[in-house]
C-alpha cells in the first residue's frame, strides 16, 4: 500500500519521516501524552526514529497500519492513525501537541481519516473503534464530536507501564450519523461538563 495524504484548507497529513524524528521526540515529552497514550517514557529520539522507520513505514507497506502526521503550515503538530482490525474494522489512536490542542485541528484531522476509513476508495471500512483510558476526557470529546457511541467500559482492560487501567470503548459505523449523541450510558459525569457540540 502507498502512502495516502490527506488534507484541507488547513491540515494536511502525510506520512511521518525522518525529518519528523526531531518534532516527534519533542512533542512525545509532553506530560498528557505520556498520560493517556502508550508511547514509551521516558520517550527518547531512538523510539521515534523506530516509530517512522519501522512501524510507520512496515505498516503502510503491509496495509496493517496507516499513520499520518497532522501538520499545519508544514509544521508537525499531532499524529493521527488507522490499526487494523479483523474483518473491515480498524482502531483510531491520535495525539496532539500542548500548542495545538484547541484550535479544532484534531477535529479536522479525524474528520479527513473517518472519510478515508469510509470511503469504498479509501479504507472501505464498516466500523472504525476507538479506546481510551477511563477519565481521558479530552480523547472522548474528540470521538463524540464525530458520532462515536460509548459501548462500554473494560474493567482493567487497558495495560500502562506495566499496570493494568480501566479502558472506555466506542465506535462509529460507516452509516452512523457523524454528529455528537448523548448521553453515553454508563461513564460517570464529565467533570469538565458536557462536551460542547
Amino acid at each position: 500500500m502507498h502512502p495516502v495524504t490527506l488534507g484541507d484548507d488547513v491540515v494536511t497529513l502525510s506520512v511521518p519521516t525522518v525529518e519528523d524524528v526531531d518534532a516527534i521526540t519533542a512533542i512525545c515529552q509532553d506530560p498528557e501524552i505520556q498520560e493517556w497514550t502508550t508511547v514509551p517514557s521516558p520517550y527518547r529520539r531512538e523510539h521515534a526514529v523506530g516509530f517512522v522507520e519501522d512501524l510507520v513505514r512496515s505498516g503502510w507497506e503491509d496495509d496493517r497500519e496507516r499513520n499520518w502526521a497532522v501538520r499545519v503550515d508544514g509544521r508537525l503538530v499531532g499524529m493521527v492513525g488507522l490499526g487494523r482490525r479483523p474483518l473491515r474494522c480498524a482502531e483510531v489512536g491520535f495525539w496532539m501537541a500542548p500548542d495545538a490542542r484547541g484550535r479544532g485541528l484534531l477535529d479536522r484531522a479525524l474528520r479527513l481519516v473517518l472519510d478515508h476509513a469510509f470511503d469504498p476508495g479509501g479504507m472501505d471500512l464498516e466500523r472504525v473503534e476507538w479506546k481510551a483510558f477511563a477519565g481521558n476526557w479530552r480523547s472522548w470529546r474528540a470521538v463524540w464530536r464525530h458520532g462515536f457511541r460509548f459501548e462500554g467500559a473494560l474493567r482493567r482492560g487497558g495495560v500502562h507501564r506495566d499496570a493494568r487501567r480501566d479502558d472506555w470503548v466506542g465506535g462509529l459505523l460507516r452509516d452512523d450519523p457523524r454528529e455528537p449523541v448523548l448521553p453515553w450510558p454508563g461513564t460517570v459525569v464529565d467533570p469538565l461538563g458536557t462536551p460542547p457540540a
